[in-house]
């Protein structure tokens, strides 16, 4: 029965849901970004042409915070980058890459939440976690002193993360682009010695570009958590995991919800994160997302149980272990 736990329904613990149809979900282009080291990665070990490893999908370009993610967790990587993150799944869905490095939650600016959207509606698994430390540079073409700078591009989240920065330099216009790396190749592609990009170290060393001003961000305590994900044939559960992520959704009637978290909290489950998402199609219908601390990967079938009595619909992400573990 282990085997047909990934996604099951209330009623009979053997009887097994439909997935969510993808069609109809929407497709926003948020994106968050991260790093963890003071120093950028060499060369070396971010041109994932060179290696023959494993095809790793990411949305954005090489050198974003994404890539460098994706080589911390396979450092033989070969990175697939993708536009949109809809398109990072599909890749992976379709084989074209054996795995996707998704951000899932900035400690600032909150969760990915389309992220989570298309964890549900595609037959994929999270299978490893990461971390890294965000830290935002002012990127220029070399030899551009800041007097010349008119022009700022980078993701609109690491431009909302560097405010102070950017109201101290009015001179500087603010303009959002879909990728922080993609600012920076944009930068050189177009020899624009009127502009600058925020993006990371890495991105500055991989494009041939200068870094003018380093650590412009507001807040240092900020991080982003990534996600490994495969298709599910292809996912091997880590023997001392102890998180899982799971989706669910209750019937609306009173406290359907608190039955729901009870039953994790009765079996020692620590609740570590949840959001609510609306049902497409149904108003005022939601899908519930939490992480949950365990013991060990053994622990995840007690959990899934545990919902099953209260939930509609229950559907394992995946369990893994907890980054920094």
């Amino acid at each position: 029965m282990a085997a047909k736990l990934n996604f099951i329904a209330s009623g009979s613990i053997a009887r097994l849901i439909q997935l969510y149809p993808p069609a109809g979900l929407w497709y926003g282009a948020r994106k968050q970004q991260l790093q963890d080291t003071s120093t950028a990665p060499t060369m070396a070990k971010l041109t994932g042409e060179q290696h023959t490893g494993m095809k790793i999908a990411i949305q954005g370009e090489h050198g974003s915070f994404s890539h460098e993610a994706a080589m911390k967790l396979v450092p033989e990587a070969v990175i697939v980058p993708c536009s949109l993150s809809a398109d990072v799944f599909k890749t992976v869905a379709d084989g074209a890459a054996e795995a996707a490095v998704i951000p899932i939650e900035n400690s600032l600016a909150g969760s990915i939440l389309e992220h989570f959207d298309l964890l549900l509606t595609h037959d994929l698994r999270v299978e490893r976690e990461t971390r890294l430390r965000i830290r935002h540079n002012l990127i220029v073409l070399p030899g551009v002193a800041i007097g010349e700078i008119e022009s700022v591009y980078s993701h609109p989240v690491a431009l909302a993360q560097c405010r102070r920065f950017l109201a101290a330099h009015p001179a500087m216009t603010a303009l959002a682009a879909y990728d922080t790396a993609g600012s920076v190749k944009r930068l050189v592609e177009q020899d624009d010695r009127r502009a600058a990009a925020i993006a990371s170290e890495t991105a500055a060393h991989y494009y041939g570009a200068r870094i003018l001003e380093a650590g412009i961000e507001d807040n240092p305590e900020n991080f982003t958590r990534f996600f490994l994900v495969r298709r599910a044939a292809d996912t091997v559960i880590d023997p001392e995991s102890n998180k899982i992520s799971l989706a669910f959704s209750v019937e609306n009637c009173p406290g359907s919800l608190v039955a729901a978290l009870a039953g994790l909290a009765d079996i020692g489950t620590n609740l570590t994160k949840i959001e609510s998402r609306p049902v497409q199609g149904k108003p005022w219908e939601y899908i519930f997302y939490v992480d949950c601390q365990i013991h060990s990967a053994s622990e995840r079938l007690r959990a899934i149980e545990a919902l099953l009595p209260h939930c509609s619909m229950v559907k394992e992400l995946g369990c893994y272990r907890e980054a920094g573990c």
